[in-house]
């Protein structure tokens, strides 16, 4: 027999796919069998996909307490861990114990001093209503200040003082009128009951990331290293430095300057000092936002006939803003990232458009986050082009 006459055998299955044969109908005993339209590997894939949009369509609305536990949790973990092994608390105990200190110096005071500004709001809007119904004079002080004093009278009688003034503005401004603005403000129940089952869905998710956060990690872990093995040991290390630095640095002295602020408020006389307090804490999550809050405040207080007061106001918040500035924020800080003015304003105004109040926590740490990426990329090309010029040059 010579080798033309020999019969052909199959050729093997990964050379008849680099030479193209495997779509080629082959031949099984006395049938010809072809190969499926989808295979197992392509439907096991679309029905993972399924699965994952499905989950997202019915769970997001869990998705904004769940960023604001994970956020806080790695903020946290170190005290967690000393509460855990150091105290011999166990991962229950300690998780009970870290949530429970949460509720009890975090979540109230905020809780206690949103219902108290909501309820210095209505008192304002209730004034505002006086006013566009029955019209008032101007205030002493603002008639009284030099230079723009006439200049305010007149206004303040053409827009606001006489009786349907400010349901104008309103109506300009907002294309509402100002007592549907009022019913508004009234019937926001709805929206105080959505915020407090937000928060008992990130209360019981914050429980079980402290007690088995470990489990979590691990096999976080385990996924990146098969998805990024080269990388996953710098970035796994970055992302909580990086949440924890700008939660400790953003939120914990934002709320600080608030609060003593809010005092300061309360002992120049400044009407409505919880609100006002409040609102300092808010925009001090802006770098210049705390020091633009207290130089209005004490601009107004010296408008007002308190010049005393007004500038005391301002020499305390000015001395108070360069403490916490050189000394408390770098220790507390002291993280791999130290965001810049733009990053943070658009996380936390993207934050708080997306996610509402949580979007304060969640904004700036998503954008911390990928500032941190991106200086971490710059860092691997800047020592790849380092590498390479250290090489020495190939011969022509």
């Amino acid at each position: 027999m010579t080798t033309g006459e020999m019969p052909e055998t199959d050729p093997d299955p990964q050379i008849a796919s680099t030479r193209g044969l495997s779509r080629q109908p082959r031949q099984t005993g006395l049938r010809l069998h072809r190969p499926p339209l989808v295979t197992n590997i392509s439907a096991a894939r679309w029905l993972l996909l399924a699965i994952v949009v499905a989950s997202i369509y019915f769970f997001h609305g869990f998705l904004v307490p769940v960023l604001a536990a994970i956020v806080i949790a790695l903020a946290s973990w170190p005290l967690r861990n000393r509460a855990a092994f150091g105290l011999n608390l166990g991962r229950t105990g300690a998780a009970a114990l870290m949530v429970l200190v949460l509720v009890c110096f975090l979540v109230v005071p905020i809780a206690m001093a949103l219902v108290y500004a909501f309820r210095e709001l209505r008192d304002w809007i209730s004034w505002a209503i006086m006013v566009n119904s029955a019209g008032t004079p101007t205030p002493r002080w603002m008639v009284e200040l030099p230079q723009v004093g006439d200049w305010l009278d007149v206004n303040w009688q053409t827009y606001i003082g006489r009786p349907g003034g400010i349901s104008e503005i309103v109506q300009l401004v907002s294309g509402s009128n100002i007592g549907a603005i009022y019913r508004g403000a009234i019937t926001a129940g709805s929206l105080a009951f959505h915020l407090a089952l937000t928060l008992l869905f990130m209360l019981i998710t914050l429980f079980v990331l402290y007690r088995d956060g470990d489990k979590f990690v691990a096999q976080l872990d385990r996924i990146g290293l098969r998805i990024l093995p080269d990388r996953w040991g710098r970035l796994s290390r970055v992302v909580p430095a990086t949440i924890s630095s700008t939660v400790t640095g953003m939120t914990l002295i934002a709320i600080g300057e608030g609060v003593i602020l809010g005092v300061a408020y309360w002992l120049a006389g400044v009407p409505s000092p919880v609100t006002f307090g409040v609102i300092t804490g808010f925009m001090a999550l802006i770098p210049g936002g705390a020091p633009l809050c207290f130089t209005l405040v004490s601009a107004y207080l010296v408008a007002s006939g308190s010049p005393v007061q007004g500038t005391a106001l301002f020499v305390w918040g000015t001395c108070e803003l360069f403490v916490v500035d050189k000394t408390i924020r770098p220790v507390l800080v002291g993280g791999p990232v130290k965001m810049p003015f733009l990053p943070t304003f658009f996380g936390l105004i993207g934050g708080v458009k997306t996610m509402g109040i949580v979007g304060l926590f969640v904004g700036p740490v998503l954008m911390a986050l990928l500032v941190a990426i991106w200086r971490e990329w710059q860092r691997e090309v800047a020592e790849d082009e380092a590498r390479r010029a250290s090489l020495p040059a190939e011969p022509e």
